[in-house]
């Protein structure tokens, strides 16, 4: 099982996010990042495309045997799941209408929910926000795991575990750590979402169904790009608390590893992050970064010193809702 991690704990730290700084000395030196804000008038139609893709893809697979249905689903369509989670990450910060069509926005999330085959959309912006007003922050930022996860994986066979069941950790802990009330939202995405996976099991059976479903769960679980998962928020290094990933997978993810930039300016969409990088290098070419996510997951389950228990924590006053 390997040797025990020697971290017992989180880094507790009393001080605030460093992205809010950050982003007003950029902002004051470098004013016309802020024409960088706004919708991305491309998105709507790379997600429209993807969606269809990949129920063109259940019609294919409908005659396969299972195990071509496993292969194709961790090898090619739960690539393309991911990327849309990844595009709905986009869409919860309203980029694909702006900020002024919130509705276009939510109901498009729907829709690119589809092949993911369980409604994940409407509940990921709920969360989503806490995770950047309260980065960190204890009870209230549900991407940190709870101590029981940092306890308990805590061995490389056991980490190994925790990646695969990463699904299951990231849909469960907000129900623990968080709980809000279910939203009309939620339940209309649901709604949608299960009649769809019924329409396609009614037209082509049961295995393209199982295709999307086992997709999505395979990767977003141990595979090379949920290494974004890891890389994004763990403290590698003492004193860093978010990372950047500047390498080719950030095509196929919308360049979410451009995590510090997306922090510092969240309604920036992804395809402009590369150019407040380049704006502003000398805030983002000194600070440490990860080259591959593959290494990171690497690292994650054979170095000792990192593990669930890897993560800033702080303690967050709770913002008044406006």
């Amino acid at each position: 099982m390997g040797n025990r991690v020697t971290r017992e704990d989180f880094e507790w730290v009393y001080t605030e996010q460093p992205h809010t700084q950050r982003r007003k000395e950029i902002l004051a030196k470098y004013p016309e990042i802020k024409t960088l804000m706004g919708p991305d008038p491309h998105l709507k139609w790379i997600v429209s495309g993807m969606v269809f893709m990949q129920l063109l893809a259940c019609y294919l697979v409908k005659d396969l045997s299972w195990k071509w249905i496993f292969f194709w689903a961790y090898a090619f369509g739960g690539c393309i799941n991911h990327s849309l989670t990844l595009a709905i990450h986009d869409i919860s910060h309203n980029v694909a209408f702006g900020n002024k069509q919130a509705k276009w926005n939510r109901w498009f999330a729907v829709f690119a929910n589809l092949p993911i085959g369980i409604p994940y959309s409407a509940s990921f912006k709920k969360y989503h926000i806490d995770h950047h007003r309260y980065l960190g922050g204890d009870s209230l930022d549900v991407d940190i795991p709870t101590d029981f996860e940092g306890w308990f994986f805590c061995t490389p066979l056991r980490k190994l575990l925790w990646l695969f069941l990463q699904p299951l950790f990231y849909s469960l802990r907000p129900l623990y750590v968080n709980p809000k009330a279910i939203t009309r939202m939620e339940i209309l995405n649901a709604l949608v979402q299960f009649s769809i996976d019924l329409i396609i099991y009614y037209l082509w059976g049961l295995k393209p169904v199982i295709y999307l479903i086992a997709g999505t769960l395979l990767c977003l679980g141990f595979h090379p790009i949920s290494g974004h998962f890891i890389a994004e928020h763990y403290m590698f290094l003492k004193g860093y608390e978010t990372y950047s990933y500047y390498g080719p997978l950030n095509w196929l993810t919308f360049n979410v590893g451009y995590h510090m930039e997306h922090h510092d300016f969240p309604s920036i969409p992804g395809c402009r992050l590369p150019m407040v990088k380049k704006i502003a290098a000398e805030y983002y070419d000194n600070l440490p970064h990860h080259q591959s996510w593959i290494r990171v997951l690497w690292d994650f389950v054979f170095d000792d010193t990192l593990g669930p228990y890897s993560r800033v924590k702080r303690l967050c006053k709770l913002a008044k809702e406006s």
